[in-house]
């Protein structure tokens, strides 16, 4: 009994400072934040309906935050529709990462869309590094400890097993995991 009453005043409070800390001031749309979200950067950052960011009682919900960074002016972040993402979500854009409607992520998850820093050490601090744009189609589903490349697009309905380490892009109605991922059946 004193746990569980315990239990319910840590939540009540945890929720209470799950704030949303923001730099950037581009942001269009709401979201619910079941944990601390962290957004910042110059570029754009939108959110469609129903956006939920972080899970009670999942894995990492007590020691960790979402991080969302839209970092160039012209980068833009965009969430669709009934979007569902577990704890320790980060998402990286110098360019432009979309996410679908009806996505569900995993927890300790990372979306990027540049390279951040060129190879070549004489080019290292230059802004030359490459960017190509993120698309995660309708009703992807991306497991746990998931990292998502530069230039990936997955397409509708796919599947992406827990662990991947996702460089390429994949069609529609598949189930990849791997590293780095490759199709592991078509749906």
């Amino acid at each position: 009994m004193i746990n569980k009453l315990a239990s319910k005043i840590y939540f009540f409070i945890f929720r209470a400072v799950c704030a949303v800390k923001s730099s950037n001031n581009n942001i269009d749309g709401n979201f619910k934040a079941h944990q601390p979200v962290v957004i910042r950067g110059k570029g754009h950052v939108k959110f469609g309906d129903k956006v939920n960011i972080g899970v009670i009682n999942s894995p990492l919900f007590y020691n960790t935050y979402a991080y969302i960074e839209a970092r160039s002016n012209d980068a833009v972040i965009s969430f669709g529709n009934n979007i569902n993402i577990n704890n320790s979500f980060s998402v990286v854009s110098e360019k432009s990462i979309t996410i679908e409607d009806n996505v569900l992520i995993g927890y300790n998850c990372s979306i990027i869309d540049s390279d951040f820093h060129n190879l070549e050490p004489s080019n290292r601090n230059n802004n030359t590094q490459k960017k190509e744009s993120v698309l995660i189609s309708k009703n992807v589903f991306i497991g746990n400890n998931v990292s998502i490349f530069k230039g990936v697009t997955i397409g509708e309905n796919s599947v992406v097993a827990a662990s991947s380490v996702v460089t390429k892009s994949f069609p529609s109605n598949v189930v990849v995991g791997g590293n780095p991922a490759k199709i592991i059946k078509t749906l």
